[in-house]
């Protein structure tokens, strides 16, 4: 970037009024600063030398959204971290969260945090939640060629439409296909664990509080299963990140509450393994 402020004076590119998207103009003018320019090395036996994010879990509750991830990274079948941080804010009343190749998923999630400052500073509004979504999947279609070999990053969106007053979840696929998912959602490697937990723990009543008690249940469903997927770390004190998004806004919640509820999950599950069960009428 340096070069471009040569002689004191910022190249044409920069005085431009340019796209509302930040991606398309580092694209035309940086493009060498795009997650899907790196030179990412590979393994002898041609799979990816980067850490994977596993597990995230969605819920809606009547009035908002809840994302929670665990915190595992692996590499192969080493963990290569334990207090990964997946999940991120992407506005005032979005959040995104990523599984998959943990080095693009996380340079994915920031330019995508600046992607939508940035048009809301050149438009002087804010995306609907629908062109949130649209904006993402145009963006992980540029990973299309990292992705092909094998470095795949899925996303997983969620915010508040305040004209619809609800939270909503929006998935992806590798190549950038988007689809709205209702009630909940998992992905990563946990996903169907994760998503066979909150079949019968999901209802259409859950306030708050319990929608984030049913997304720590299904991450530790999640882990019991799934060795890539990480359990609350009672010793390390490492528990699942949460966000809520109502509408009020976006906020994590404080560490102390999660842990909380994490830690109310491992004491009920030493007395129960296989946790809660859905009623049966």
């Amino acid at each position: 970037m340096s070069q471009a402020f040569e002689g004191g004076r910022l190249p044409a590119a920069y005085m431009n009024p340019g796209p509302a998207s930040f991606s398309e103009f580092l694209s035309a003018v940086h493009p060498d600063l795009l997650p899907r320019w790196q030179d990412l090395p590979h393994g002898t036996d041609g799979r990816p030398l980067t850490p994977e994010a596993t597990t995230i879990v969605a819920l809606t509750f009547p009035g908002g959204v809840v994302l929670a991830g665990d915190r595992r990274a692996t590499s192969g079948t080493t963990i290569a971290n334990r207090d990964m941080e997946k999940l991120f804010r992407a506005d005032e009343f979005s959040a995104v969260a990523i599984a998959g190749a943990a080095g693009i998923g996380i340079e994915l999630a920031r330019l995508y945090q600046v992607e939508l400052e940035h048009y809301e500073k050149r438009e002087g509004r804010p995306l609907s939640l629908e062109g949130k979504a649209n904006r993402l999947a145009n963006m992980l279609r540029g990973n299309l060629g990292l992705a092909m070999q094998g470095f795949v990053v899925v996303p997983l969106l969620v915010g508040y439409d305040e004209a619809r007053e609800a939270g909503r979840i929006f998935s992806y696929d590798p190549v950038g296909g988007r689809y709205e998912e209702h009630r909940f959602h998992s992905i990563g490697s946990g996903s169907v664990y994760a998503r066979g937990s909150l079949k019968k723990l999901f209802t259409d009543g859950l306030d708050e509080r319990q929608a984030v008690t049913a997304a720590v249940q299904a991450l530790y469903d999640a882990a019991d299963d799934d060795s890539a997927t990480g359990g609350p770390d009672v010793h390390r004190k490492i528990y699942p990140l949460v966000d809520v998004v109502t509408e009020d806004g976006y906020r994590r919640l404080p560490a102390d509450e999660v842990a909380a509820v994490a830690e109310a999950v491992v004491t009920e599950r030493s007395e129960r393994p296989d946790g809660p069960t859905a009623p049966i009428d």
